[in-house]
């Protein structure tokens, strides 16, 4: 039972009626505030201007004399890609480095399997009848969008305290040979911060699949985004994969897009030397080759892993306290009256908050008409469609600190109210 279920009628109308002037105050101060997306704040992007400066920006050749401001390298220059192999864990013959955008990557991934297929030997994925992926949820909507786009079925996967519910993989990729890969966000998942144990690492490895050509698609977005004092520890899913005799089920992938800038960093696919040249090799038809000068920049300024771990820190020391308005908000006007639960991540970019069923789609709506913009109700579901419209996404990271703290305020407001409006129905 919740705090407000307690509330006799007289009780209900008197916290009713200073909530309602709450949320009048703050449609009074006109608001604008823009919190649907995980972007980085300006400060953020001004910490990596040094690759922009003279000593660096005037580099042009790489190890060995290579000329990056001409064609070639289709998969990234060595010196970048020996940082980035020891950022993804895997051999610098592991992996390719393309633009800004691991999305792209991943789009491209998934319409080469529709187009060509996925391994030897099995059919491409657009000439089945049906095609199924696993979306773990809550989740990440642009996964999601790609699979609508192509038209890919959608699968819900509930999203535990340790990763995806692996009794419930286990069990459909066993029996169903249309159900050909999964989405992962196993590092401080998005929304909820969620890192993968190293038991469902092993479990996803492992696992028996009907389908012969099924891809574990694993996006590793905040791979170094902590927030607190040491880093979340995750099993490498590709030496996992390798142990378990599968070495080609995971397609591995990351980008510098929150590390230096959002739009102007370097992706990063990851994964077996077989899946690596399988990529390359229809790439050669797409690209003569990525940004080699951006990748030189990147590497110059970072060196090393350790560089990119204390640029790292510099980042965390922007976002925590904007994480920190977000709880501290949350626990004072929420905390003990049952009415929602939120995660506690110590990395990434989101908070994800569950309100009583049957709420989110109307805080979100009332959240927006006093000037603060939320993630669309349902998006962090296939199709948009959150069964039980209880889950919101929380992204603190573009908007000034003061401004979160009165923007969390009226979230907190709005769902005092809505749910109080659902506990009278």
């Amino acid at each position: 039972m919740t705090e407000f279920q307690k509330l006799n009628d007289t009780e209900r109308r008197k916290i009713k009626d200073e909530l309602l002037q709450r949320y009048g105050a703050f449609q009074s101060r006109r608001i604008t505030l823009d919190m649907t997306r995980g972007k980085p704040c300006s400060e953020q992007l001004d910490l990596a201007l040094g690759m922009l400066q003279d000593d660096i920006a005037k580099v042009y050749l790489a190890q060995g004399g290579l000329d990056c401001r001409n064609y070639g390298g289709l998969d990234g220059i060595l010196e970048a890609k020996v940082l980035f192999g020891d950022y993804m864990g895997v051999a610098p013959d592991e992996l390719i480095l393309g633009g800004n955008s691991s999305l792209n990557m991943m789009h491209d991934t998934l319409l080469r399997a529709m187009l060509k297929g996925m391994a030897d030997g099995v059919p491409p994925w657009g000439q089945l009848p049906k095609v199924k992926f696993l979306c773990p949820s809550p989740g990440y909507d642009r996964h999601f969008f790609i699979c609508e786009y192509l038209g890919l079925e959608m699968i819900p996967i509930d999203m535990q305290d340790h990763g995806p519910a692996m009794d419930q993989i286990e069990d459909l990729v066993a029996g169903d040979a249309e159900i050909k890969g999964i989405w992962c966000v196993p590092k401080y998942s998005n929304p909820t911060g969620t890192v993968y144990s190293d038991d469902v690492v092993e479990r996803l490895a492992h696992m028996k699949t009907r389908a012969t050509d099924f891809r574990i698609f694993w996006d590793n977005a905040y791979a170094v985004h902590h927030l607190a004092d040491g880093p979340a520890p995750l099993k490498n899913i590709l030496t996992a994969c390798k142990q378990a005799g599968n070495p080609e089920r995971p397609f591995m992938f990351g980008s510098t897009s929150k590390i230096s800038f959002a739009g102007a960093g370097i992706a990063i696919m990851a994964g077996s030397q077989k899946n690596m040249q399988w990529v390359k090799n229809q790439m050669a038809f797409q690209t003569i080759g990525p940004d080699k000068l951006n990748q030189l920049r990147h590497t110059l300024f970072f060196r090393d892993m350790s560089g990119i771990e204390t640029h790292m820190k510099k980042h965390a020391a922007i976002l925590k306290p904007k994480f920190d308005a977000v709880q501290h908000v949350l626990q004072n006007e929420l905390q003990g009256k049952n009415i929602a639960s939120w995660s506690k991540p110590q990395g990434g970019y989101f908070i994800s908050i569950d309100t009583m069923k049957g709420c989110a789609a109307a805080v979100i709506k009332m959240a927006a008409e006093a000037g603060v913009k939320l993630t669309p109700a349902g998006s962090t579901y296939p199709y948009k469609n959150d069964p039980l419209d209880r889950n919101i996404r929380i992204a603190p990271s573009f908007p000034p600190l003061d401004d979160i703290q009165a923007a969390m305020e009226l979230v907190a407001v709005c769902i005092q109210l809505v749910s109080l409006d659902r506990l009278a129905t």
